[in-house]
């Protein structure tokens, strides 16, 4: 956050310093307010495009194996163009890498949740999914994995036999 902030001022500067040599050249005949405003607009403008180019730049430096399951959109009234196109400021993605299995339990499959926001670190979230049952649980302190394969202390979640998390998870399931 602190390079784009830099980032940002330094396009003001240098925006501002070639409306500054434009109107030298043509021998300053263009309004006063034109440098101030060339330096806002620019950041403006550049931190609009870094944070509209935030989703596709982190999608496009995952790992293979790392699969988008949503995304998040949404609108503020602090930033008035996001009612004509909402920001994706958060997404959630399954690392397949870490996909496992337990012979005596082969429907269910453990594997990691990651939750990527701007301006955050990345946090994984590991997860069973049931793959025959359409449900989930979070692997938590309190849950244990007997020899059987069997999780006590889980918190099953019901899920929809179409929920995108589920159906990447138990890809390799099915």
């Amino acid at each position: 956050m602190l390079l784009e902030f830099l980032a940002a001022i330094v396009l003001g500067v240098a925006a501002a310093g070639v409306v500054m040599a434009i109107n030298v050249a043509i021998g300053r005949r263009l309004p006063g307010w034109l440098v101030p405003a060339a330096a806002g607009l620019s950041m403006i403008a550049f931190m609009v495009w870094m944070e509209y180019t935030w989703l596709p730049r982190t999608m496009a430096s995952l790992p293979e194996g790392v699969e988008v399951v949503s995304v998040s959109r949404e609108s503020s009234w602090y930033r008035p163009w996001t009612y004509f196109r909402p920001l994706s400021l958060r997404a959630v993605t399954l690392d397949t890498r870490r996909n496992r299995t337990h012979p005596a339990q082969p429907g269910q499959v453990m594997t990691s949740v990651v939750l990527l926001g701007r301006w955050m670190p990345p946090r994984q979230i590991p997860v069973v999914f049931d793959c025959q049952a359409n449900r989930r649980a979070d692997l938590h302190a309190d849950v244990e994995l007997d020899a059987d394969g069997y999780l006590s202390g889980a918190d099953w979640r019901e899920l929809p036999p179409d929920d995108p998390a589920l159906a990447i998870a138990c890809r390799s399931v099915r």
